[in-house]
């Protein structure tokens, strides 16, 4: 029998009150680092350099830890719409020993990262303390991806309202201990770039501490002691988690990676055309958040539904996730198309970038939609168990046709940085056209099985 109006708007409020506080949380992700480098600001530029490129080479190794662990949407989301909560505690407990295993050598990777600045010609002011920085950075680690993985438990079991609590007051908390570290208050010793990395170790610890004392309580509550049973390592999960975590790591990195090159071949044009990529590019990472979010929520619903084995509610849900990301970046887009001018006026007020930016920032207008596409298609994937695709089409996309075409346009053809965001643009509408093709199939498919 079709679904009545009634049950999609049910279900549509259900999906807004989990993909909300999980959006909250990807922008509170974001925040840390702007805060670090806010606040180091009075130091000066070189201290501003620092701290932002020492965010910009922890980032992407600590994205790969915490992609390992993006398995425990589908796992934990499944078993809890099977109501078997001692089988979302087991897929907890080899999560936290996949975080043990590969954080030293993520630390590894990151300390000899530390020591490189200098070789790659960084200017001796700035790669100093970006070295000192990262070095105490690394030691977050850990606290990171244990915060990583019980949050992916706590988004399985439906609680998200204490994640963003978390990371407000994990924000809060960087930025008192910025202010008393960097520059000497409440007693201190003033340690400038070297304290707001301190600070962001504390903060990151306390997001650890808070989330599993949550789901320590909250199961305790349920009469589900989450320590009581708690599984040694398996070797058969651990490799199960793997399985999904592995591409969705490579996803992330993948994705991240062609944005990043992009970043740095921009620095081979002039400055106006570097300032105002960097400008369009922080949009559109800002708006990118929201279907990041609401992927994440995707991912939960459409594995709850498969649990609980009602594979007509797992598709609605996809599809509910999906009308939700591409219609915010509709909306973003439009925004983006009404006002370029004021938009870039809020970074700067050169006359160089403010020509530039408005036909830089149509471009982001039009990939928002199939980025809100590909975005919210691979974690409803996700929560179907299925990860490789959304790497495949990355690659695919990215690094075979979008980055080569963009360079070519940009450098051989002479269009400039249009040319490369010309290229990323097509490489998003061919990622998001496979994505959503394969959600259609195999949604489709679970309904006939």
């Amino acid at each position: 029998m079709p679904a009545t109006y009634g049950v999609w708007r049910r279900e549509l409020r259900a999906m807004v009150v989990l993909a909300l506080p999980v959006v909250l949380s990807e922008l509170g992700w974001m925040a840390q680092g702007v805060v670090d480098t806010i606040m180091v600001g009075r130091l000066g530029p070189e201290a501003i350099g620092a701290v932002a490129l020492g965010n910009a080479v922890y980032y992407t190794p600590s994205l790969f830890g915490i992609g390992l662990l993006l398995g425990l949407d589908t796992l934990v989301s499944q078993a809890y719409g099977r109501n078997d909560h001692d089988e979302c505690h087991r897929w907890l407990a080899q999560a936290i020993y996949i975080a043990l295993i590969v954080t030293p050598p993520l630390m590894l990777l990151v300390a000899a990262l530390s020591f490189g600045f200098g070789r790659f010609g960084v200017n001796p002011a700035v790669a100093a303390p970006a070295g000192d920085y990262l070095r105490i950075l690394n030691w977050s680690t850990l606290a990171l991806l244990i915060y990583g993985a019980t949050r992916r438990y706590l988004q399985g079991v439906g609680q998200v309202r204490i994640i963003t609590v978390t990371y407000i007051v994990a924000n809060l908390l960087n930025w008192g201990g910025n202010w008393a570290l960097i520059y000497g208050h409440l007693g201190f010793p003033a340690l400038g770039v070297r304290g707001s990395a301190i600070s962001t170790c504390v903060a990151r610890l306390s997001m650890a501490a808070t989330l599993l004392l949550f789901a320590w309580r909250y199961e305790r509550r349920r009469g589900h002691p989450l320590f009581h049973h708690w599984a040694r390592p398996q070797l058969e999960r651990l490799r199960a988690l793997l399985r999904l975590g592995l591409p969705a790591a490579g996803q992330i990195v993948l994705e991240v990676g062609a944005w990043n090159l992009a970043t740095f071949s921009a620095g081979y044009l002039d400055p106006v055309a570097l300032a105002t990529h960097s400008i369009a590019l922080n949009y559109a990472s800002i708006t990118y958040m929201v279907p990041l979010g609401v992927s994440a929520a995707a991912a939960v619903s459409v594995g709850q539904a498969i649990g609980a084995g009602d594979p007509a509610r797992a598709r609605r849900a996809g599809w509910l996730a999906l009308a939700l990301g591409v219609g915010f970046m509709l909306c973003a887009a439009v925004a983006f198309i009404a006002a370029p001018g004021p938009l870039i006026a809020l970074y700067t007020s050169d006359p160089r970038v403010l020509r530039v930016g408005p036909a830089l920032l149509g471009l982001a207008a039009l990939f928002q939609i199939f980025d809100g596409i590909q975005t919210v298609s691979t974690g409803a994937l996700r929560g179907l168990g299925e990860t490789r695709t959304p790497m495949f089409a990355n690659f695919f996309g990215y690094w075979i046709l979008g980055l080569p075409l963009g360079f070519s346009l940009c450098f051989l053809a002479g269009w400039g940085i249009y040319g490369t965001w010309i290229g990323l643009t097509v490489a998003l509408i061919v990622i998001a056209s496979t994505l959503l093709l394969r959600w259609h199939r195999a949604s489709t498919r679970i309904l006939s099985a």
